[in-house]
């Protein structure tokens, strides 16, 4: 009898092409049904996952009651990286194996950083607009990248990709990290040392209780003036509140925000949306055509896996 596995909202991937790699990956040990809408509605994800004992999601939050819900499930295959957006006490609780999907948006987001750091450095926007009303170049003059010093908070993989590519761009390359690394060219100091150092801090950190408010007050009041605060990890390993009012006194110099407290959309309200010389991004990182494919391929060999009896890339 074939195994039921709920995709539980949309992957990115187009409806038929995504069908058809989970045929590929899983043949017919599986019964698939997919759900190309989202819900947040707890009632409503109780029902698409009741009788499933496999459910595929990405970053739609499964509170505990939705877990607790599912009485069949055995197998959370989430199709991101991080999973805090996921009950994860509860599917300890229940027997619930979680399998992420580290690896799929290295490039992706790594890619990102880059695209918004040079967008501020170079006021791209703004030389658009001006270029559009028939303006010039006057009080458009940017930045380069060459000779800046280049802070990479958490150097997992996307964090060494960033930290490679700023070097390639002639950027003096310095990193705080849990693990050090024996990279060419990276050197290793304290959180303290590196935002003080740092014209630019890129932060790709996990979310946990040693990563939540990270960077506060106390050490944004460290930065150079000239500084920009680079985030495409998790919101609250930053302290909005805080780099709004930084960015307003002129503190640091600006921001590339890609990831918030929530999901987007964003209220209007939002303290960083009013902040000067700020970019933000609804949390797209993650999102090209090529990551979500990667990521649709780690998600149904995840699954493969579990039914073959050795799962992997398990959460604890």
């Amino acid at each position: 009898m074939a195994v039921k596995m709920v995709i539980i909202e949309p992957l990115g991937v187009e409806k038929e092409k995504l069908l058809s790699m989970a045929r590929a990956a899983l043949g017919e040990q599986v019964e698939i049904v997919y759900y190309d809408t989202k819900t947040t509605d707890t009632e409503e994800l109780i029902e698409r996952g009741k009788d499933a004992e496999i459910i595929v999601v990405s970053n739609l939050p499964l509170s505990a009651e939705v877990i607790e819900g599912c009485k069949k499930l055995k197998l959370l295959s989430v199709a991101f990286t991080g999973v805090d957006h996921i009950a994860m006490d509860t599917c300890r609780k229940n027997g619930v194996l979680v399998c992420n999907c580290a690896g799929y948006s290295t490039a992706a987001v790594a890619d990102l950083v880059f695209g918004m750091l040079i967008s501020l450095y170079r006021n791209l926007a703004a030389c658009d607009d001006a270029c559009r009303k028939e303006g010039t170049k006057d009080g458009l003059i940017g930045f380069e990248l060459e000779g800046k010093k280049f802070g990479v908070v958490g150097t997992g993989a996307i964090g060494m990709r960033v930290a490679r590519i700023a070097k390639a761009f002639g950027c003096e390359v310095y990193a705080y990290s849990r693990t050090v690394k024996d990279e060419p060219g990276v050197t290793y100091v304290d959180l303290d040392t590196l935002l003080r150092t740092c014209d630019i801090v890129s932060l790709h950190t996990p979310l946990n209780e040693q990563t939540r408010g990270l960077i506060h007050a106390g050490n944004l009041a460290h930065m150079k003036k000239t500084a920009v605060l680079i985030n495409t990890a998790r919101g609250p390993v930053v302290d909005a509140d805080a780099l709004a009012k930084a960015l307003e006194k002129g503190q640091i110099a600006g921001a590339c925000i890609d990831v918030f407290e929530k999901e987007p959309p964003i209220a209007a309200d939002y303290p960083l949306l009013a902040a000067p010389h700020t970019l933000v991004t609804p949390h797209v990182a993650f999102a090209t055509k090529e990551a979500l494919v990667k990521r649709a391929v780690i998600v149904f060999e995840n699954v493969k896996k579990y039914l073959e009896g050795t799962p992997q890339n398990i959460m604890k």
